[in-house]
Order: structure tokens, then sequence, then C-alpha cells
């Protein structure tokens, strides 16, 4: 949610310093605001050269370089600067949302979320890009769109010291390393380190799939994922590894890809040693160790260690043979069956 533009502490700002759980000043805050000199527009901090308008907004700041957090919700546990950022914050676990949009009706946990989002109806666009002229809602939006221009990437990982533009893919990439998964299915149980991830998932359960190829009416989930399958039909393959020359469809299998160039095997079994390019390899590998088979055909009850070997086996039920020769179009139920047949023709 947008914080409110205010001489007081930004979310940067905040999220850069130690927590810590000191109930009142500390020694440290007292010297410190000692030392403050007041300037003509009312006090400086003597750490950082900030000028602020009365003591008490200086000794909100000074908690910057101290870490003073005093204010803690009893339902996570986080703390905060000010009772007022606990009260919003406080609207998370109770769904509050008391600033609805008068155009769209859509509603805000803080009015500053609301006003931002009113910009979108007028559509004013305030911040200009000098570089490419790109226009922005606000001042951050700016900031953030410009390090594309400068190659500034602030924020450092401090597990594996890999560096982003943003906070926000700094948190999401440390959750590997954490092993953190905080958005949790309903319905299975099954964790996630996305709320987008999480949303797609969720599809899964309602079985909504709403975009269809008008080549061979297979459904998905997203418009990406339709985007994504429609370059089966037109072979379009723009990813292209500059040491071996293979192409790919997705740029995200390019970078699986050229992990195989690099050596790069960096997910390990416990159980057994052995390593693996990616997570989701080294989960199905580890099947093998817990038994664990958490596909199963709903119309016989067959369990499976992979979802690809569900789907294969439900042709069978359903009688679906996606895969045709082109020469004689025989069907067939499985790729490797296809391939198998066309040496017949060759």
């Amino acid at each position: 949610m947008v914080k409110e533009e205010s001489e007081e502490l930004s979310e940067d700002e905040e999220k850069h310093h130690v927590k810590t759980e000191t109930e009142t000043r500390t020694k440290t805050e007292d010297s410190l605001l000692l030392k403050t000199t007041t300037a003509e527009n009312g006090f400086t901090c003597t750490q950082c050269g900030k000028g602020l308008s009365c003591k008490y907004t200086l000794s909100l700041h000074m908690r910057i370089h101290t870490g003073e957090k005093p204010h803690k919700c009893d339902q996570c546990n986080k703390t905060f600067l000010r009772p007022s950022e606990l009260t919003k914050h406080l609207r998370v676990h109770t769904k509050e949302r008391p600033y609805s949009c008068s155009e769209c009706g859509k509603s805000f946990t803080q009015q500053s979320g609301l006003k931002l989002h009113e910009k979108i109806h007028t559509g004013v666009k305030e911040f200009v890009c000098f570089a490419c002229k790109k226009t922005f809602i606000r001042a951050p939006e700016l900031k953030q769109h410009q390090r594309i221009h400068t190659g500034e990437k602030p924020y450092v990982c401090s597990h594996c010291n890999k560096r982003f533009s943003r906070i926000q893919p700094l948190k999401a990439h440390q959750m590997i390393h954490t092993g953190e998964k905080p958005y949790t299915c309903i319905h299975c149980g099954k964790s996630f380190r996305h709320s987008t991830s999480l949303n797609r998932h969720m599809l899964i359960h309602t079985g909504e799939k709403t975009h269809q190829c008008d080549q061979c009416s297979k459904t998905f989930l997203r418009p990406l994922d339709l985007k994504i399958h429609l370059r089966v039909h037109t072979k379009e393959k723009n990813y292209l590894c500059t040491l071996c020359g293979k192409s790919f469809t997705t740029q995200s299998t390019l970078r699986l890809h050229q992990k195989i160039h690099a050596g790069l095997r960096e997910f390990a079994c416990f159980d057994c040693k052995k390593t693996f390019i990616t997570s989701g390899d080294l989960k199905q590998h580890q099947r093998i160790h817990t038994g664990e088979r958490p596909f199963v055909c709903s119309h016989c009850g067959k369990t499976f260690r992979y979802s690809g070997h569900l789907k294969a086996h439900e042709r069978i039920h359903t009688g679906e043979k996606p895969y045709s020769c082109t020469r004689c179009w025989k069907g067939f139920t499985r790729s490797t069956h296809l391939n198998k047949h066309m040496k017949i023709h060759s």
C-alpha cells in the first residue's frame, strides 16, 4: 500500500535499519537529541543533516538511527515507528477498507491509496522521465523506472550478494534462501512465495481456464500461458543460446538451459547428494525417497509421481489422442508413441 508523502520516514528508510524491541527511548537517542541544532526551518539531525519542522518529528526521525520501533502488532509481532502506522497495518488483519472510490467502488485501507487510485480515472501523470518521456502517477514510480536507464541496483541480497533495482524482488528472492512461503492455499494447504503464484494456483481448484487457443482449442489459466503456447503452432523460438545456438520459446527456459553450460546445479538432495538445476527437479526427485505420489486419477484412483504421467494416463479413460501423424493422421496418446510411429514412414 502506498504511504502518504511527508517529512516523516519513507518506507525504504524504515526498512533499511535494524529492528529493536526497545520500548522506551534509548540513551543513545537522548544524547543525539541533545546535540541537535535548531535551524531556521526547525530542527536539524546531526547524524544525516535532515531538517525537521518540530521536535516531535525529529524524535520520530531519530528512530532511523537508533532502530527503535516501539509499536508492535499483537497479531504478527511486526513493529512500527508510530502508532498511526500500526493502526493502518492492523487493517491487513481485519480486512477493513474504509476508503472507497466514488468512480468504480474499489476500496482501500488508506486514504493515500485512494488518492493515488483516483489519478487513474483523471489520467493525471505528472512525473516525467527525461530519458524516454514515459509518465508516472507517483514520484517513487518514476525513481524506480529511472533505474532502467541508470542500471542502478541498490538492494543487495545478504545471502548471495545478488542485486536488485527494487526492494520487492529482493524480498521475493530472499525467500529462496530462507525457504519462506507465506501464501497458503485454503483448499489443499500448498504454500507459495508469491501471492500471484497462489492466485494462479487457486484456478486449479475452480477449474477456470478462460483463455482458449484458436488453433487447437486448448484452454489456459492465464493469457500469458496462451501466448507462450501459440509458439508451438508458429514454431517461434526467439530466445537463442549464444554458446550452442539452441533456441527456446521462453526466456525462462533459455536461462535454465544456460545453467547446463555454466555447470550450475545449486539444488542438492540431502538423501543421495544428487544435484539439480531447478528446485522443481529436486522436488520431483525427492519423491523417489519419500514414496510420495500426489497425482491421483479421478477415474480409477491410480496414483502418480509426476503430473505429466497422470495426464498421459487419463487419456486412456478419455480416449484423447492429441498427437497426430502428418502422413496418415493416426492419433497417439503420447508424443513418444508418435515419434516411434514416424519411423515407419521414414
